[in-house]
């Protein structure tokens, strides 16, 4: 079952549950008459009917509990997605010799920040960004931001360790 039907399931149970001691109450509050059952049926409509609710409350708290659990090993995941482009990113700055200004505008230009807003930010000219650009792409034998992008996309989709292995002194990634 998956878990869409589950929660359905479990929406409709409780509801029919609900259903039965509200329309009870209110058949009572209003003073309708309903032909009389057995008290044993009654009973045993009255027992389904909170066991119905109890186990709806139950499965509902695993179900609640699971996603929860989901949800913070997701977030784990990304939080270690994040950590390794970071590692990544300095590997490659390291591995193409880059400056520290050279980092800083790389960092800034992955980032997707124009040439105008990467000069702002480190208060300089547009000039020199593009010259430090130039010189970035140049190291890392790329001819675009797209293509710088690109790599660091096709490092962190690589599982083989390639990267790791290049960035401890072995051989390059290729």
């Amino acid at each position: 079952m998956t878990r869409a039907a589950a929660i359905i399931a479990i929406f409709v149970v409780q509801a029919l549950c609900a259903f039965f001691f509200v329309s009870d109450i209110l058949s009572s509050v209003l003073g309708l008459r309903t032909s009389p059952i057995s008290w044993e049926m009654r009973e045993a409509l009255e027992i389904g009917a909170a066991i119905g609710l109890v186990l709806g409350v139950v499965v509902g708290a695993f179900m609640l509990r699971r996603a929860l659990q989901e949800r913070n090993q997701a977030e784990e995941r990304l939080r270690r997605a994040s950590g390794e482009f970071m590692v990544l990113l300095k590997e490659r700055f390291d591995e193409w010799g880059l400056t520290p200004s050279e980092k800083d505008v790389a960092l800034f230009a992955i980032k997707g920040m124009s040439t105008a807003e990467i000069a702002s930010l480190r208060t300089t000219s547009e000039g020199t960004v593009k010259a430090q650009t130039n010189a970035i792409y140049r190291k890392a034998g790329v001819s675009g931001r797209p293509q710088l992008l690109s790599l660091f996309i096709d490092d962190l989709m690589r599982d083989d360790g390639a990267v790791r292995v290049a960035a401890n002194g072995g051989p390059t990634a290729g």
